[in-house]
């Protein structure tokens, strides 16, 4: 789709320029003009530098050091070679990244002209500031770019006021590992509800032969992503308009319940999990029941990295009184400079990049695009286990497009929700006014940001 189209236009270009210098003859014969087009057209198919729309042109890309950025690199000739533009990739550890671009943009800088970003992390921070250009006056031009194609709660990730920020390219979905031989063993089917979870925990439970019934992130900042689902199927969320929404009912319940599991089933130490920690104490073969991000799931499933390799079961995030709502977000996308320079350009990269044919190509690697008509295509799901394709797609369905608070400073607002949860997992009795107290502290992180 995308080498027709551009070739297409240097056709148009080509035809153009040679109907008007038939029209400046002063119309001179239409056998005249006709032969001047075969010769256009017979140029353009001989001549492929002709049809490239960007010769001479170049671009910048930032990327992060991420498995998507390794995939796609290779492809870029191929890009260079259809377009007639030069592609500069420069690639940063993620904090190097995020200090990289708020550094250039600070200054008004015209490069990295595409980059590589967290949408719910640093997204509306860039947005609100100006560094980002909104696309969407660039993504319906191209039919065949099939914009709809993209998940609907992963562009919502990447949206911002209204406008689409960038554009998704790795997408993540909260999900239930679990440990198949035990559940056999123990005559117990898959959890569907966070209630069968928690009753199913409290089975396999035997501390005392250094097996938990179950663990996830729960150090104060990461865990409040992977609480989010609790929270969202439960039929809360972190804010109801403009007003912090932590001390509701529903809110509390989610995070009593999570907090809970950690601190009565949980291993020792997890107080200070993180991702890492938490799947790498699963992959040993010590926990029954893991919730957290399906894009992970490689370190419970790679013998080298487990040893339980062949014994992990990948389910749906159970429902709550709401039903199943797992977040389905954008964890990386690619966005426009605002002073980018050559936007076209840009714009032409950012829709190769995450069209069909190379979101395919990046999914066969391993990693998670946002394309239904990838998911749903046979050799797009390669690289995935095909149980946990099953899980992925029913996921998609419910999905909520944030894991965490949407607001500028987010780091200040996970921690407020974060020490609710902590303070479950440490055995505080009066959570309500932990939460009233924690909902204040985030009903200001609002009020301020509405005033800037």
């Amino acid at each position: 789709m995308f080498r027709k189209r551009w070739l297409g236009q240097g056709l148009s270009i080509v035809l153009a320029a040679t109907m008007l210098a038939a029209c400046s003859n002063g119309g001179q014969t239409s056998n005249t003009a006709a032969g001047k087009e075969n010769t256009a057209k017979d140029n353009v198919n001989n001549a492929a530098p002709a049809a490239k729309p960007f010769e001479g042109k170049s671009i910048t890309v930032v990327t992060a050091n991420h498995p998507w950025g390794d995939a796609i690199k290779p492809f870029i000739p191929e890009f260079e070679a259809e377009t007639g533009m030069k592609v500069k990739v420069e690639s940063y550890f993620e904090d190097q990244l995020t200090q990289k671009l708020t550094v250039q943009f600070t200054t008004g800088s015209n490069t990295p002209d595409v980059f590589m970003y967290r949408p719910l992390q640093e997204g509306k921070l860039f947005f609100k500031n100006g560094w980002v250009h909104p696309l969407d006056d660039y993504v319906n031009k191209d039919p065949e770019y099939d914009f709809a194609d993209l998940s609907k709660s992963a562009v919502g990730s990447a949206t911002v006021d209204g406008k689409v920020a960038g554009i998704p390219i790795i997408t993540e979905q909260e999900i239930l590992y679990y440990r198949k031989d035990l559940l056999e063993a123990a005559g117990i089917a898959v959890p569907k509800t966070i209630d069968e979870l928690v009753t199913a925990v409290k089975q396999l439970h035997d501390p005392g032969k250094e097996l938990y019934g179950f663990v996830a992130r729960g150090q104060r900042s990461p865990l409040v992503t992977q609480v989010s689902s609790f929270l969202y199927s439960e039929g809360g969320d972190f804010t109801n308009g403009d007003k912090a929404a932590i001390n509701t009912p529903e809110a509390i319940k989610a995070f009593t319940t999570y907090g809970t599991l950690l601190k009565d089933y949980g291993p020792p130490g997890v107080l200070n999990m993180s991702w890492p920690q938490a799947i790498g104490i699963f992959a040993q073969g010590k926990v029954a029941f893991y919730t957290d991000a399906n894009s992970i799931y490689k370190n419970a499933t790679d013998p080298a990295k487990s040893q339980i390799a062949d014994k992990i079961g990948f389910a749906p995030f159970p429902a709550g009184s709401a039903g199943s709502k797992p977040y389905n977000i954008t964890s990386w996308g690619l966005a426009m400079n605002a002073n980018a320079v050559n936007k076209e350009a840009a714009w032409a990269f950012i829709e190769w990049a995450t069209g069909k044919e190379m979101v395919l190509k990046t999914q066969q690697a391993g990693n998670p695009g946002a394309r239904s008509s990838v998911w749903d295509n046979p050799e797009g799901t390669t690289g995935f286990p095909s149980e946990l394709v099953d899980v992925i797609k029913e996921s998609v369905k419910g999905g909520v497009d944030h894991d965490r608070p949407t607001v500028i400073s987010v780091g200040e607002a996970r921690d407020a929700v974060g020490e609710i949860v902590q303070q479950i997992m440490t055995g505080e009795k009066d959570i309500q006014s932990v939460a009233d107290k924690a909902n204040e502290a985030l009903q200001v992180i609002i009020d301020n940001e509405k005033t800037k």
